[in-house]
């Protein structure tokens, strides 16, 4: 069962000032349109920079997109190199910004 993390949940953490390894799977031009942060990596470039993501396997990584359609593909890509706690935003940033 793939691990979810709520927009309510998240913008909670970042709140509370915790620091989260956030991906952004959209493409460059809509991160720099609207983001929370976190290292963009479009979704069609993540396979090549698997290896330079420079994150051990055990670390919580939360991917995000604007619907949570591309990060589900890109948990399923983290999750097959050895990533264990990938955390995919229900919702998208969609729900996110519904809450701002």
């Amino acid at each position: 069962m793939p691990q979810q993390i709520n927009a309510t949940e998240l913008l909670t953490r970042l709140n509370n000032g915790e620091r989260l390894n956030l991906i952004d799977v959209r493409e460059v031009i809509e991160y720099h349109t609207y983001n929370i942060g976190g290292r963009n990596i479009p979704l069609s470039k993540l396979e090549q920079s698997i290896n330079k993501l420079g994150y051990n396997k055990t670390d919580e990584i939360i991917v995000i997109c604007k619907v949570g359609l591309r990060s589900e593909s890109a948990q399923t890509i983290l999750r097959e190199n050895g990533y264990q706690d990938v955390k995919n935003l229900t919702g998208g940033l969609l729900a996110f910004r519904k809450l701002k």
